[in-house]
């Protein structure tokens, strides 16, 4: 469906020549469309010109939240027993701050473009080479994020289904590779051909619940095991503590400091990825405004942190200095609670997967389609292209990970520091924020920030390669 225009070269957009659904609007958006002024009691407010969102406030948020969540968190309770309680909390705070900042960027430049599309920001602050660096950025972040996701079903399916069913004959089922298809084709695909992002909103409700369950268990598991090391049932103690004592391995520290320290920080700092889903979300937002997004994010953030707070601390508070990177491996796997949190977190991360593929699908359109409106074909085509593409990887390339995770380290903070911070310097006008203005003196050092996390990130990956020491996972 396209956007007709008037004579006088504007895009019609009465109610009745709004299109019905915003991703055929955005799809048909060229490089050259711009926003409407829409004057209203004397101000001038934005008027997209890529859709007539439908989604309501609180399916933003629950999609905008499975976003965020990710396999991290199984890490967070290592970062703290590597930061001391005190300082995890105050570089917690510091990061959701970071990230509720930077989605302000964004959005930001989008109300000056008028478009909603990571993609079409980068065209306007740096022509076709920024959109195209833009889309590939998000097609190899996310491509890394669904690899990473599906890797932890292929290993930890198998275990799950024999320790609830352990005279399971069927080698297929206990099989990662066979189980990552099966998973793909019956749960991912079909959610992954959802029209829009919004529908998404029940299965994130779900895919958080499932981290919520995750949540109770952990706390409920602090009252009933004991430090020391004895009921850390499958892992030793490292022959390396983080702490100079033994006897300390069961006291928490407000603030501690050791060579792990500096290998939590951008960890951390990329605990709240979500910049390729805001500007999609937005798209589909009803009644949308900057504010309205921006509290959506907010409260997204708001409420992970919460959630990622008292994981940390109850995770650390069980096993203090014996804790290992991932939490779940220091309980029994002979546990039924721990085997069904298990399921449960790979139900959150399997879900996870068709939000994190709808912004490479848009940006695939973005680049290789940009004037053509909606179309089945081209929808489902790229969606199965992709689930193929990635399991193929995840089945045959062993060190996927690995690979991926160097990819993440210069993607990630190109999509929260870099990008935006640049896109907000170039694309708001000089008559209204100057280059010497606060607003873009704080941009221009977050994008600082950015380079100095990305040369941390990839520091510590040589480091990990180099001494073969596997330190926390990520998002």
């Amino acid at each position: 469906m396209e956007l007709q225009k008037l004579s006088n070269g504007h895009h019609n957009l009465s109610p009745e020549r709004i299109p019905e659904n915003g991703l055929d609007a955005l799809e048909n958006m060229t490089e050259g469309d711009t926003f409407l002024p829409n004057r209203s009691n004397g101000r001038t407010e934005t008027q997209f010109t890529d859709c007539n969102g439908k989604t309501s406030f609180g399916m933003s948020i629950l999609n905008l939240s499975n976003a965020i969540i990710g396999s991290g968190i199984l890490g967070l309770a290592y970062a703290m027993a590597n930061t001391g309680i005190i300082f995890f909390v105050i570089l917690l705070i510091l990061i959701a701050v970071l990230s509720a900042y930077s989605i302000h960027l964004l959005l930001e430049s989008a109300g000056v473009v008028g478009i909603r599309a990571y993609e079409q920001l980068g065209y306007h602050a740096f022509g076709q080479p920024g959109k195209i660096l833009a889309a590939c950025i998000i097609i190899l972040h996310n491509i890394g994020a669904m690899s990473s996701y599906l890797f932890i079903v292929k290993i930890e399916l198998p275990h799950i289904i024999q320790g609830l069913w352990p005279d399971i004959s069927d080698y297929w089922l206990v099989d990662g590779k066979y189980l990552i298809i099966i998973v793909s084709v019956i749960f991912i695909l079909p959610l992954a051909l959802m029209k829009q992002i919004g529908y998404l909103g029940y299965t994130s409700g779900f895919s958080l619940s499932c981290m919520v369950f995750f949540l109770i268990s952990v706390i409920y598991k602090k009252f009933v095991t004991e430090c020391p090391d004895e009921h850390s049932y499958n892992k030793t103690v490292p022959s390396e503590s983080i702490y100079n004592s033994t006897n300390d391995m069961c006291e928490a520290k407000l603030i501690t400091a050791n060579p792990q320290t500096a290998f939590t920080i951008p960890i951390m700092a990329f605990a709240f990825v979500c910049h390729p889903e805001v500007l999609p979300i937005y798209t589909e937002l009803k009644n949308p405004s900057k504010k309205r997004m921006q509290n959506v994010a907010n409260i997204s953030i708001l409420v992970m942190s919460v959630m990622y707070l008292l994981t940390a601390i109850f995770g650390y508070l069980t096993f203090y200095g014996n804790v290992e990177s991932e939490l779940l491996e220091m309980y029994s796997k002979k546990d039924i609670l721990i085997l069904c949190v298990r399921l449960a977190v790979l139900i959150a991360v399997t879900l996870t997967v068709p939000v994190v593929l709808f912004p490479i699908r848009r940006a695939i359109l973005q680049l290789l389609f940009p004037d053509k409106p909606f179309h089945w074909v081209r929808h489902i085509s790229i969606a199965v292209c992709l689930l193929f593409l990635v399991n193929l990887l995840v089945i045959f390339v062993a060190k996927i990970r690995d690979i991926f995770g160097f990819i993440g380290a210069t993607s990630a903070p190109s999509l929260i520091f870099i990008l935006p911070g640049i896109f907000y310097i170039c694309i708001v006008p000089k008559d209204k924020e100057p280059l010497k203005s606060r607003p873009k003196i704080q941009a221009i050092l977050f994008v600082t920030l950015g380079f100095i996390l990305m040369i941390m990130s990839i520091t510590f990956i040589i480091i990990e390669w180099v001494t073969g020491k596997k330190i926390s996972g990520g998002h």
